[in-house]
């Protein structure tokens, strides 16, 4: 845990990482403390998010009706850089997994989220990555490098490693951001850490988050049975529930919870009837050229056996 970086440290830590920093109009003094009545830290660790939109760096900083700005310290456009737009506590993380947040504060491997109870605005910085979150919307390679280098910057800053970067999907159940590996994205941190400041490493693009086909054959076969709720395997199940909510086989309302049940199998098996599979192989069990296919239409991930 540590003291959150005033706005000069903040500044000078990035721009040594060689980032180019854009600073929006009253930043330095934006934030939710006041109005919260909860002052930001100590930190523990960063969380990147996908915006969900497009050109929505004045969202960010003013927020919406139902959740005031700023909604996080930072915003990366895919072309317009990086963006400063709070100091202090920010509406960007919301409620999170207690148990991840220790991790995050630990350097430990992240646990399952299956709560959010603990409040992650408190502690952790937040990037927002203008992006709609959806498999046609690539990361330019420039923005991506960028996102890393901002990670980076405020881990050396505070002496830690990548293991204090997480995704939001990963502290709070039912979010999708951001929308690629968080493990890549920790590796490319890790290299950039040990490269020094402004380290010259190569950063791979962006990799689509991997879904497991035997772990998702298992949470088919599982969570329909079992209490209702139940979750065997949640980012593969809500990245596959994602797809085919873009594709129309699943109502939105039945998304996000991580649980693959009776609704997601029937939704799956009319994926698997589109297909042209039909009787025992339309069944609404996942397998690896139906998963493969829902993967490469929609763009949001890719299979491993």
């Amino acid at each position: 845990m540590a003291t959150p970086l005033s706005a000069a440290k903040m500044l000078a830590a990035l721009k040594a990482e060689g980032l180019t920093v854009h600073e929006h109009a009253g930043w330095k003094t934006h934030n939710r403390d006041a109005a919260s009545g909860r002052s930001f830290g100590p930190v523990i660790g960063v969380l990147i998010h996908h915006t969900g939109g497009h050109d929505d760096k004045e969202l960010c900083y003013k927020g919406r009706s139902d959740l005031p700005g700023p909604l996080c310290h930072a915003w990366l456009g895919k072309t317009a850089g990086l963006w400063m737009i709070g100091n202090g506590r920010t509406n960007h993380a919301g409620y999170a997994d207690i148990d991840v947040l220790n991790a995050i504060r630990d350097e430990k491997p992240l646990p399952h989220d299956d709560e959010a109870k603990a409040d992650g605005n408190d502690c952790l910085y937040g990037l927002e990555i203008e992006n709609r979150g959806k498999g046609g919307d690539p990361y330019p390679a420039a923005q991506y490098r960028q996102a890393v280098l901002w990670a980076a910057a405020i881990c050396r800053a505070h002496g830690w490693s990548e293991k204090s970067v997480a995704g939001h999907k990963e502290c709070q159940p039912g979010k999708i951001d951001p929308s690629f590996d968080m493990d890549d994205f920790r590796a490319a941190v890790k290299k950039q850490l040990a490269a020094g400041p402004a380290g010259t490493v190569p950063t791979k693009p962006a990799g689509k988050p991997r879904v497991d086909l035997s772990r998702l054959v298992k949470a088919a076969k599982t969570d329909p049975g079992a209490k209702q709720g139940h979750v065997s395997y949640l980012a593969g199940t809500n990245l596959t529930e994602a797809a085919l909510v873009e594709l129309g086989y699943l109502a939105k309302s039945y998304a996000g919870d991580g649980s693959f049940g009776s609704t997601t199998v029937a939704a799956y098996a009319k994926w698997q009837r589109h297909l042209g599979y039909s009787g025992a192989e339309a069944n609404g069990i996942p397998g690896k050229i139906s998963l493969s296919r829902l993967g490469e239409r929609t763009g949001l991930f890719t299979v491993v056996a």
